[in-house]
C-alpha cells in the first residue's frame, strides 16, 4: 500500500497502474539497480559487515560448553541467551514473541521499515554479500542487462558460471549456518564429517535449506519482500503520518523539471531535475517520488543517488531523506504522539509480566499422571496400590538427583525400576512408581494425596493426584 503523495502537479494514483516488477504482458520485469556509493550505504555495509559477523558467530559462542542461542524446532527445545526454554515454558515463549511484535509494532511507528533497510537478514545478504558479487563479476546494471540480453558466448558462460558456483557456495555456507541455529553446531559438523546415510534427515535438511537460499538470492531476490514477507503488507495499518520513512520532497522538489543549459525559467521549478537516478538505484524498482510504498524497503540507495546530483547541481541535499510526511507539510517532526504512548505502555508491561514470569520459573518441572487403562490392585497383607507415571525435566545445565514422598499420612512410594531418579542437564526423564497403603485406611474412594519432589535435597514442587481405591470398612 502506498501513501498518498500530496504532491499537486502529478496525478498520484497513475503509478498504481502497474507494478515495477511486472510487464505489460505478465512476466516478470527484472529489477538491475544501479550501484550506489554514499554516506549511508558506506555506514549500511559497516553496520553489515558487523551484522553478518555476529549472525555467523552465533552458533560457535558457547557458555560452560552449551550453546548461547539454539531454536531446536524439532525437539522444542529453545536456548535464547544462555536461558533455556521447553514446551512446558510455551506461555514465556508467547510473551517473548509478543513484546518481540510489540516493539516491532512501536518502531515501525515511529521509525518506519528502517529494520528492512539496515538490518534484515534478506537485505544484508541480497546488497552487501549477492550484489556485490554480481558486481564485480558482471558490472553495473547496465553491463549486467547487455550481458543477460546477448548470446551464450565464452564471456557469458564463464561468468554466469563463476556467479553461480560462488552464489551456491555462500547459500551452503548459509544453510549450515542456519541448521546450527537449529540442531547445534556439533551436531552439524557430525553430519558434515560422517557419510550421509549416518545423518540422512539431517542432510537432507541442510541441501534444501542451501537450495531455498540458492533460489531466493539468485532468483526470486526482491519478490522475498515483495510477496513473501508481511511486514511490508503491514506497513499501510502501522504507519501514519508521523512516522519517519525514506520520504520525496515534494514541496521542495516540485515542479520537477530537467536542467537545460541557455534557458529562460518562464516559471518556478523545485529542486528535483527529474534525472531517474532514485528509481535506477532502487532493488525494488519503485519511484520513491510517488509516496511511501509496500515496495520501499527504506534501504537508502535512493536518499544517496539523490544527494549526490544535488552537491554536482549546487543545491541542498535532503532532497529525499528521512522524514515524515506531516515534517514535509508542515516544517515540523512530532514523535511522541497518543498511538506510541499507548504502544509504550503496552510494552512496558508485557515486559513487567515477563519478568515476574521469569523470576517465579522453576528450574525442575515434574508432572505426574495415573497409569492408563488401571484403577488399583490388591495386594497381599491388606495392602492396595495405583501406578502412576511421573514425567520430570531438567531445564538446568547440571545434573540432578531427584526423589518423591508422600506427604499422606500412611502412604509410601515404591518406586518402579531405578531407585536413584538422576536427571540429565537439559534432559527429560520418564519413570514409574506405586502408591501404596494398608486397605483398612482407605476412607473415600477418590482420595487426594499430595507429593513432595526434591533435588539434592531441597523441595522444588508439590504435585496434587488421586489415590483410588475401594473404601476399606466395605472389605472387612
Amino acid at each position: 500500500m502506498a501513501k498518498k503523495n500530496q504532491n499537486p502537479h502529478l496525478d498520484p494514483e497513475k503509478f498504481r497502474d502497474a507494478l515495477a516488477t511486472v510487464r505489460e504482458d505478465g512476466k516478470r520485469n527484472w529489477v538491475y539497480p544501479k550501484k550506489v556509493s554514499g554516506f549511508f550505504y558506506k555506514y549500511r555495509s559497516y553496520l553489515s559487515w558487523l551484522l553478518l559477523a555476529i549472525l555467523f558467530a552465533g552458533p560457535f559462542i558457547q557458555v560452560d560448553g552449551r550453546p548461547y542461542m539454539l531454536f531446536n524446532i524439532f525437539e522444542r527445545k529453545f536456548i535464547i541467551f544462555g536461558a533455556a526454554f521447553w514446551p512446558q515454558d510455551t506461555h514465556l515463549l508467547i510473551f517473548l514473541l509478543l513484546i518481540f511484535f510489540v516493539f516491532i509494532i512501536l518502531f515501525t511507528v515511529v521509525f518506519g521499515r528502517v529494520w528492512c533497510g539496515w538490518a534484515c537478514p534478506q537485505t544484508l545478504f541480497m546488497e552487501m554479500v549477492f550484489r556485490k558479487i554480481e558486481y564485480a563479476i558482471e558490472g553495473d546494471a547496465n553491463q549486467q542487462r547487455t550481458l543477460n540480453q546477448g548470446p551464450w558466448n565464452s564471456e557469458k558462460i564463464w561468468k554466469k558460471g563463476l556467479k553461480i558456483s560462488i552464489f551456491a557456495l555462500i547459500s551452503l555456507l548459509i544453510g549450515h549456518l542456519v541448521m546450527a541455529y537449529l540442531i547445534g553446531i556439533d551436531q552439524v559438523k557430525e553430519i558434515v564429517t560422517q557419510p550421509p546415510s549416518a545423518h540422512l534427515a539431517g542432510f537432507i535438511g541442510l541441501i534444501a535449506f542451501s537450495g531455498i537460499f540458492m533460489f531466493v538470492f539468485s532468483w526470486f531476490r526482491e519478490q522475498a519482500c515483495l510477496v513473501v514477507c508481511p511486514y511490508g503488507r503491514l506497513q499501510g495499518v502501522l504507519l501514519d503520518d508521523n512516522s519517519i520513512n525514506v520520504m520525496y520532497d515534494y514541496v521542495r522538489g516540485e515542479p520537477r523539471s530537467p536542467i537545460r543549459k541557455n534557458e529562460v525559467e518562464a516559471t518556478p521549478k523545485g529542486d528535483c531535475i527529474d534525472c531517474g537516478l532514485c528509481v535506477q538505484v532502487c532493488p525494488t524498482g519503485i519511484d520513491i517520488r510517488n509516496g511511501t510504498q509496500m515496495e520501499c524497503v527504506n534501504c537508502t540507495a535512493c536518499i544517496d543517488a539523490c544527494d549526490e546530483v544535488m552537491v554536482k547541481v549546487e543545491r541542498p541535499k535532503g532532497l529525499i531523506r528521512y522524514a515524515s510526511e506531516n515534517s514535509i507539510k508542515q516544517g515540523f517532526q512530532k514523535l511522541i504522539t497518543g498511538r506510541v504512548k499507548g504502544y509504550v505502555i503496552v510494552l512496558v508491561i508485557l515486559m513487567a509480566a515477563f519478568v515476574a514470569l521469569i523470576a517465579t520459573r522453576s528450574d525442575l518441572e515434574g508432572t505426574v499422571t495415573r497409569f492408563p487403562g488401571m484403577t488399583y490392585q490388591a495386594r497381599e497383607g491388606g495392602m492396595v496400590s495405583n501406578l502412576y507415571n511421573i514425567t520430570l525435566i531438567n531445564k538446568t545445565f547440571e545434573p540432578q538427583s531427584v526423589t518423591i514422598e508422600s506427604l499422606a499420612e500412611g502412604m509410601k512410594v515404591e518406586i518402579v525400576g531405578d531407585m536413584n531418579w538422576v536427571l540429565e542437564p537439559q534432559s527429560k526423564f520418564e519413570g514409574r512408581f506405586f502408591l501404596v497403603r494398608e486397605q483398612a485406611g482407605v476412607k473415600v474412594p477418590q482420595e487426594k494425596v499430595l507429593l513432595r519432589l526434591a533435588a539434592e535435597g531441597e523441595e522444588f514442587e508439590e504435585i496434587e493426584t488421586n489415590f483410588m481405591a475401594p473404601v476399606g470398612a466395605q472389605n472387612n
